[in-house]
């Protein structure tokens, strides 16, 4: 079997590449695995790069080592390989991804000794257009802010949550909240025109730490799509505390859970629909949200439960 690392050498700042060489190269030494790695030069190359190794058809298990970026890409190129495994080396700034396994399992997520042998299982993911994310895609006023997050975010002096933050107030102040759009659940067309997000989700985190459906599970089958119709500034307000939190009963005349299998959004005027998947943004007129019928096969420290941090009754919180 062979241990790829894909290494994004300008995540977190650019300081991990040298450390994360040195971590491949004692780990094949002292198990005797086949070790090597390969840095990402382009937005894109990372899913490239995984498809083709993975269409060889040798075992291999990729370690994606970066932000939830890096991870999409790889799970993007590994998709429905029976051979190709992957995991997570976090040395980005968000890294949502690890947060549905609980605080406690990131710091083993570092280091590779913990994940070379770790258990296999499969992650269910989300299909937007035919591209894949592992935990939430988010469509509208949410996915221009996580798109904005990257020019916050260069500065380093709002690193992770604040780079969120300082985007979700620009845009909060500079640009309307919702837009005009068509959106039908499994063929049956809500009656709304306007909405200010939906989100699907498969995980529980976004944004540098939201948590917006406590109860979404990454393994169940089940897509959880969030729907905030058009609020005013002072009502949306009040929500996104609740929102992040995992509380959004709390406003019912604001947002509403479905677990409809097909979520389809259209542009109703000249804007494009801004969709973030994984954090990666995508621009399209109409957008089409479904569970892929294939699977990601994820491995990790031995113990590890993607669905750690999941409410098992949100209703009663």
């Amino acid at each position: 079997m062979r241990h790829i690392l894909i290494i994004n050498p300008t995540a977190g700042g650019g300081n991990s590449t040298t450390e994360l060489m040195a971590m491949a190269r004692a780990a094949g030494q002292r198990h005797g695995l086949d070790c090597s790695w390969i840095l990402t030069q382009r937005p894109g190359h990372a899913a490239e790069t995984c498809r083709s190794i993975a269409k060889e058809g040798e075992a291999v298990r990729f370690y994606a080592c970066g932000g939830d970026g890096t991870l999409n890409e790889v799970a993007n190129g590994i998709l429905g390989c029976s051979n190709a495994a992957m995991t997570c080396i976090p040395v980005g700034t968000g890294n949502d991804f690890l947060k549905n396994f609980g605080p406690e399992m990131t710091e083993r997520f570092r280091d590779m000794e913990n994940l070379w042998n770790g258990p296999q299982f499969p992650l269910d993911v989300i299909d937007c257009n035919g591209r894949a994310a592992l935990t939430i895609a988010c469509s509208g006023f949410d996915a221009r802010v996580a798109r904005d997050v990257h020019t916050f975010g260069n500065s380093k002096l709002l690193p992770g949550r604040g780079s969120y933050v300082a985007s979700l107030a620009a845009n909060f102040l500079l640009r309307r909240l919702s837009q005009r759009w068509r959106v039908t659940l499994d063929g049956v067309e809500l009656p709304e025109k306007e909405f200010v997000l939906v989100a699907a989700c498969n995980g529980r985190y976004y944004g540098g730490g939201f948590f917006p459906v406590p109860e979404a599970r990454m393994d169940d089958g089940v897509m959880h799509t969030m729907i905030v119709r058009k609020v005013s500034r002072a009502a949306f307000l009040r929500f996104v505390g609740p929102y992040s939190t995992g509380h959004y009963r709390k406003a019912p005349q604001v947002a509403r859970c479905v677990t409809a299998s097909e979520v389809r959004i259209e542009a109703l005027d000249g804007e494009d629909i801004v969709t973030c998947l994984d954090g990666e943004a995508v621009a399209n007129r109409s957008i089409t949200l479904r569970l892929s019928g294939q699977k990601v096969n994820f491995f990790g420290p031995a113990g590890c439960d993607p669905n750690a941090t999941a409410w098992e009754d949100p209703t009663l919180l």
